[in-house]
């Protein structure tokens, strides 16, 4: 049997890179989503911003305010990506064909693929604060990308499917023990959890937001950094409504539906289709989508604004994009504010990111049932019946995975080291006048920030702020050497 690990057990950022994707079997090797090629892997290149290419196929994105964003080393076989609310993450492909990811402040993990009845499968085994934990994919072929879908390491009984799947015999009420805890005294403005649940569908969307709010704030302090001021939502109402939590609620319950499916044809020998919870069937079933962001996402809108989703923060498939897009159109839903876009901004998204969230939401979900099993009958809760207390089924595929890697810490730390490196050679060469640093965008214009401009409008001139005050209608970015007030939401003072 294959055991989730730990707190923190599916709360990584697998494949929310902006600039650097680090997903499974061939994944990342697309260019932006813009009108013109990229070296970049993955990501829309942004409104303002400058390429240079090197001869060596090597690459240097920058923002319109002149910072660096992503770096691609041809060379290492490493990508680089410096997020907008200051995140950094590498991901770098090795030459035995494995993939190492790092983020700061997040699970690094390593990533290898195995074969198993013709399919591409891939083991990446993570590591978090000395803790070691594995997750699966399988890699399926979608619009000219190399997509990974979750694949579960282990099934439940199916009767306990059912149980989680059905309302309860009488809604319960279930403590969770946060009332003391810094990350929800921290976004008690942005979520709440219900007051009764019917069904586990309920519990596991507040288990889902929960765990995503916890990661986050932990990757903020692990990071030295300070988790955004709490604005005090709408009207002291939680920003994340009723009506976005059924909509998390509904696909929580389709998700249960599916894996009990894949659950019975794993017992009974037979492959389990990625299609059935992979982003080609939900482009395609003609129904909308709510996706919960599980990291940090650099996206851009209709104009090529860039702003940033992260942990927690919903977003909806209304639409589903043209057959030969590459990428998908989602409306913001809930935002836990700037720096972040704003509520019903429209934005877009990699499908290589989107198909990362659908994993992330399915690897909660699973974390979450390991957590209410091992519950049931305390607490409050439920106990399942006697036909859902069957032990779990390990995956075909899990079972005939390579080991677990030996030297995952060092490795992880070993492409977090080299990057800084890497970031050097690529820049000094890109730079260089005989390094064949050809610019595919013309040089920004100088940044500058004026009176009447939004947010979303300074950030895009000057990037993320190094630190922000929030004083209720008043908010202030701080810079180097420089110190804008907003008021109402928009800049009322530069000094």
């Amino acid at each position: 049997m294959h055991t989730t690990g730990g707190p923190s057990a599916g709360s990584h950022s697998g494949g929310m890179a902006g600039g650097s994707h680090p997903g499974g079997m061939g994944a990342g090797s697309h260019g932006a989503g813009g009108s013109r090629p990229s070296a970049i892997h993955g990501g829309s290149a942004p409104r303002g911003s400058n390429e240079r290419v090197t001869h060596g196929g090597s690459a240097v994105r920058t923002r319109a305010n002149g910072r660096v964003s992503d770096v691609h080393d041809a060379r290492r076989g490493m990508d680089v990506h410096h997020g907008l609310n200051g995140g950094r993450r590498v991901s770098m492909e090795r030459h035995d064909g494995s993939r190492v990811f790092s983020e700061r402040g997040r699970p690094g993990y390593v990533q290898r693929g195995y074969g198993f009845h013709g399919h591409d499968y891939a083991r990446r085994s993570y590591f978090y604060h000395g803790h070691e934990y594995n997750r699966f994919y399988r890699g399926y072929g979608y619009r000219g990308l190399m997509l990974n879908v979750y694949a579960p390491g282990f099934y439940f009984h199916p009767g306990f499917y059912g149980w989680a799947y059905n309302p309860w015999a009488a809604p319960i009420a279930f403590g969770w023990g946060w009332g003391g805890s810094p990350w929800y005294g921290r976004y008690g403005y942005y979520f709440q959890p219900y007051p009764v649940y019917p069904s586990a569908a309920f519990w596991l969307t507040d288990y889902i937001i929960s765990q995503n709010l916890q990661a986050a704030y932990a990757a903020q302090a692990d990071a030295g950094e300070a988790a955004p001021a709490p604005d005090g939502g709408s009207g002291g109402q939680p920003v994340l409504t009723p009506e976005v939590k059924q909509m998390i609620a509904d696909e929580v319950k389709s998700q249960l539906a599916l894996e009990n499916a894949e659950a019975q044809q794993n017992s009974q020998g037979q492959d389990v289709d990625p299609g059935s919870s992979g982003i080609a069937r939900l482009l395609s079933d003609g129904h909308p989508h709510v996706f919960v962001a599980g990291g940090n996402l650099d996206v851009t809108d209709a104009s090529g604004q860039e702003c940033v989703v992260s942990d927690g923060d919903t977003l909806q498939l209304r639409q589903p994009p043209p057959s030969d897009a590459t990428t998908a159109n989602l409306v913001v839903l809930s935002s836990k504010g700037n720096p972040e876009c704003q509520i019903s901004l429209t934005v877009q998204v990699q499908l290589t990111d989107l198909q990362e969230m659908q994993n992330h939401m399915r690897e909660t979900i699973d974390q979450g049932l390991q957590d209410l099993q091992s519950k049931q009958g305390t607490g409050g809760l439920p106990a399942a019946p006697p036909s859902a207390q069957g032990a779990p089924d390990t995956a075909q595929y899990a079972a005939v995975a390579p080991p677990p890697e030996a030297n995952l810490a060092a490795d992880i730390q070993g492409a977090d080291q080299q990057s800084a490196q890497a970031e050097k050679d690529v820049t000094t060469e890109a730079a260089a006048p005989d390094g064949g640093g050809a610019a595919s965008a013309a040089p920004a214009a100088p940044a500058s920030v004026e009176l009447g401009q939004t947010t979303d409008q300074v950030q895009a001139a000057m990037g993320a702020p190094t630190k922000m005050a929030n004083l209720g209608s008043k908010t202030i970015y701080y810079y180097n050497g420089m110190k804008v007030t907003f008021k109402d939401g928009k800049v009322s003072d530069v000094q």
